[in-house]
């Protein structure tokens, strides 16, 4: 009589570990976004306004498959707001989105050095874009926005959602 080889999983088995794993990564992809906080000499903040969504934001995107967090912020920053990072960014923190998914994440950076390109004319994706004293910051600017600015600059205790 001959034994089966336990050390070797069967096709079944394989499938079915297949199976669980497929499902798991679909039914529980995390998404990952970037933020820069990008303040100029004069302390001011770039913020932009989307076409598609209330409000001034912190300029930023998602991070696409085989890029590093902050290659999609240089990506993002360039895109977005015309503005090349010149060095290297601080990390702020890495925050749960609740309000984009139950698996999204932002991980926010400060960008002090950059040089802007170009002025940010308005596309399909940005209305308008400009920097701003923070002390004088558009009414619409998120909340969200506003946690990470406190945190940042005025030392408030950071939070972990966005």
């Amino acid at each position: 009589m001959r034994l089966p080889n336990l050390t070797r999983p069967t096709l079944s088995a394989r499938s079915l570990r297949w199976a669980f794993h497929t499902y798991w990564r679909f039914s529980r992809g995390l998404t990952m976004g970037v933020r820069g906080v990008v303040l100029d000499e004069q302390n001011r903040v770039f913020l932009i306004r989307h076409t598609y969504v209330p409000g001034w934001h912190l300029p930023g995107g998602g991070v696409e498959t085989g890029e590093t967090t902050e290659e999609a912020l240089r990506r993002e920053l360039l895109e977005e707001a015309c503005i090349r990072l010149d060095g290297e960014p601080l990390t702020h923190g890495v925050f749960y989105n609740r309000g984009a998914s139950k698996r999204d994440h932002v991980v926010v950076y400060v960008v002090r050095a950059f040089t802007v390109t170009c002025r940010k004319a308005p596309d399909q994706e940005i209305a308008e874009a400009d920097f701003f004293p923070l002390d004088a910051l558009p009414e619409a600017t998120t909340q969200a926005t506003r946690r990470r600015l406190a945190e940042i600059l005025e030392g408030q205790v950071r939070t972990a959602t966005w």
